[in-house]
């Protein structure tokens, strides 16, 4: 299966390619992201970048899959559940980029998807088996909605979800191949990474083409995915340090939020990147920044996997939160750091 994997994150790639130049006209005339007050961007540009995204990350983990033993696929049905999901989460965002649905539909919709993944999901594969298995299970349900949203709330300038997406996938792919992560996310990992590779030129500043919430959204999920297959693996701390910027950069703005009394859950441009650009910082700044951070984190979450000792993965875990400390700050500060 090692063998087919290059083929796997190629064919990815290749087809994401060819759907983004296939769909451009298309996204042209009817999925333009107009500038607001919220914007990054000053022109008018063609956002669902994500449908190929999506459609070439499905297509080669289905063909990787293909070539998987029927031991190796893992529990039955768990990647058609999560293929449905990343679909419906996709059309949903398709519509969404169009013609916005309300909040209560679109979290309606990835309760659904993160609870019918869940669904396919032994019950005896614990994260923190000291919990209830139910209070467990509640966690990562709010806990995978929660990835979904963080992911869509970033994707807010370009090349920010290529910096995120790829050195997590790039990690995942190596704790594969060091036997830490089972080969169907190993697979899927690969495929994401090859079809985000096809999308980054057409997302390189100033973009040419946004990923929209079709794509985001859908990443979420399978990003949420393959990190509970790091953690349910025994490596907790991995998982967290791997989306540790994302997290924090979240959290920490909409408690900014909530303690200044505003709605949390209307469209913003506070985060610490989107002040980081309201600041002096040029987008290539930000996301090159955000890149080699989540490579650093990258590296320490694959100590984590090598050592496991408690003592090491502490002092990885202090280190990722210093590293993501001193990246948030200088953000905050602007162009003057």
């Amino acid at each position: 299966m090692a063998s087919a994997l290059p083929l796997v994150a190629v064919l990815a790639g290749a087809f994401s390619v060819a759907l983004i130049l296939a769909l451009s006209p298309w996204l042209k005339t009817y999925a333009l992201a107009r500038p607001n007050a919220r914007s990054s961007h000053r022109e008018p540009t063609p956002q669902g970048g994500g449908t190929a995204v999506i459609v070439a990350t499905l297509a080669a983990a289905w063909l990787g899959v293909s070539l998987l033993s029927a031991t190796a696929l893992g529990p039955p049905g768990e990647f058609l559940a999560l293929t449905i999901a990343a679909l419906a989460l996709a059309a949903a965002g398709a519509v969404d980029d169009i013609r916005p649905l309300s909040v209560a539909f679109r979290l309606t919709l990835q309760c659904a998807a993160v609870a019918l993944v869940l669904a396919f999901i032994p019950a005896d594969w614990r994260v923190v088996p000291a919990l209830p298995w139910w209070i467990e299970r509640i966690g990562l349900l709010l806990g995978g909605v929660w990835f979904i949203n963080l992911t869509n709330f970033m994707d807010g300038i370009d090349w920010m979800t290529v910096a995120e997406t790829v050195p997590i996938t790039g990690a995942i792919i190596l704790m594969g191949l060091l036997g830490v992560v089972p080969a169907l996310p190993l697979t899927v990992a690969v495929a994401l990474f090859g079809a985000i590779i096809g999308f980054a030129p057409f997302n390189k500043p100033v973009a040419r083409l946004f990923l929209g919430d079709v794509g985001s959204l859908p990443i979420g999920l399978l990003l949420a995915w393959l990190l509970f297959h790091v953690a349910v693996g025994g490596h907790l701390v991995a998982a967290l340090l791997l989306p540790l910027y994302y997290l924090a950069d979240t959290a920490l703005t909409l408690l900014r939020r909530a303690r200044a009394g505003e709605p949390i859950w209307q469209a913003h441009r506070s985060h610490y990147y989107q002040r980081a650009t309201d600041r002096g910082l040029n987008v290539k700044t930000i996301v090159l920044r955000v890149f080699l951070v989540n490579i650093g984190l990258g590296g320490l979450a694959l100590i984590t996997v090598v050592h496991t000792n408690g003592g090491v993965c502490a002092v990885a875990l202090a280190a990722g939160a210093a590293l993501v400390g001193v990246l948030l700050a200088s953000f905050a500060r602007g162009r003057k750091a």
